[in-house]
């Protein structure tokens, strides 16, 4: 897993179990210099009065495993940097009415960039406790799914360049979750039953709605339905939701899904599950690639994920000019939205990724609908 010379690696510890037992590995290798950075980048001066955080309970694990390995934990402070980097990208996708993915921000531009820039004169790798894999061939850093379908988190890595990843390490890459858990109880961490966190990094245990209430307040506005122009409901603003949701729509006789948002008059527009049909999505356009790795034969089928997970549709793509391509879907989907990723694979490689700009339903004919 890693070679023969001493590397000084910057180990990114956030008190989770996933990255403790990456800590592990890189210790029990003795061939490394390591340093375990706690990054702190929770916004407690502007959410503190909307919920709580447990950044203090996550730097007392990260330092209670550094300390039973003996391994030098510091800790940065991150905050304005993350704000002013994914935060801020995140509220203007929302005010824009498309679906920001800000976890790919946060790896792209802050644990593999801001903070790569703050350490970089100290150290030779950044390693994290994602699950994923990295192999060197053809002159190429590529990025490899994990063998656990579930936990395999190269959507929220497939935006990094070749230089970002030529110094990044997944020491549990080649890992299932339970045997990250078999190797927590081995060597007794004292983090060893810590559930897994869930949901954006920075939020902690506030709640996405109020994180969005928050900054973009609230607007009421009609719910509408797609297929007569009904007014069904009310909603407190379209930044609440997505493409695909089910969830806090406050109807009847459902299930209702937001088929679409109609940004300029603060509309959700839904439709009911027995026209799902109509609404899917099988083709998309994309836009912002990063190619990791270009397709050998872009005429050739890929997969594609649209959400991480271990779902991957099969999909041809065609050039539309140098930065945007058109995706079609073999199986169409329900959740597509304009803003969030849309991330490719070959196998077990992931090529890049990009945003999805423009959408089309499965009844549509001829070009792509907004």
């Amino acid at each position: 897993m890693f070679n023969d010379s001493v590397m000084r690696v910057a180990l990114l510890l956030s008190g989770g179990v996933d990255s403790s037992v990456a800590l592990c590995r890189l210790r029990a290798a003795e061939n490394d210099t390591i340093t375990a950075y706690y990054l702190k980048i929770w916004l407690e001066d502007e959410l503190a009065h909307i919920g709580d955080c447990p950044w203090e309970d996550d730097l007392s694990h990260a330092r209670a495993v550094c300390e039973q390995l003996d391994v030098p934990l510091q800790v940065i402070s991150l905050q304005q940097q993350y704000y002013d980097r994914v935060v801020s990208y995140s509220l203007a996708e929302l005010r824009a009415g498309r679906t920001p993915s800000p976890d790919i921000f946060c790896n792209l531009r802050v644990k593999f960039g801001v903070f790569w820039d703050r350490v970089q004169g100290a150290c030779d790798l950044i390693a994290t406790g994602h699950y994923a894999r990295i192999r060197h061939q053809d002159g190429l850093f590529r990025l490899l799914r994990a063998p656990d379908p579930v936990k395999d988190q190269t959507y929220f890595l497939s935006h990094l360049s070749q230089q970002q990843l030529s110094r990044a390490c997944f020491p549990i890459g080649d890992l299932a979750k339970v045997q990250v858990r078999e190797i927590a109880q081995r060597w007794q961490l004292p983090n060893r039953d810590r559930p897994d966190s869930q949901g954006i990094c920075f939020l902690g245990s506030i709640r996405y709605p109020e994180f969005v209430r928050h900054y973009l307040g609230q607007q009421p506005g009609a719910i509408v339905e797609r297929e007569t122009g009904r007014v069904l409901g009310e909603h407190q603003g379209y930044w609440f939701y997505t493409i695909g949701q089910r969830q806090r729509l406050g109807l009847g006789n459902g299930p209702w899904y937001v088929v679409a948002k109609d940004v300029a008059r603060n509309r959700i527009v839904v439709s009911h599950a027995q026209n799902v049909t109509e609404w899917l999505c099988d083709r998309f356009e994309v836009t912002d690639l990063t190619w990791i790795a270009e397709p050998a034969d872009p005429a050739q089928p890929l997969q594609v994920k649209l959400r991480h997970g271990p779902q991957l549709i099969d999909a041809h793509i065609s050039a539309v000019n140098a930065d945007r391509l058109t995706v079609t879907l073999a199986q169409p989907d329900r959740g597509v939205a304009p803003g969030q990723f849309a991330v490719f694979y070959s196998g077990d490689y992931c090529l890049g990724s990009g945003r999805i700009a423009k959408t089309a339903t499965s009844g549509t004919a001829h070009g792509i609908a907004v």
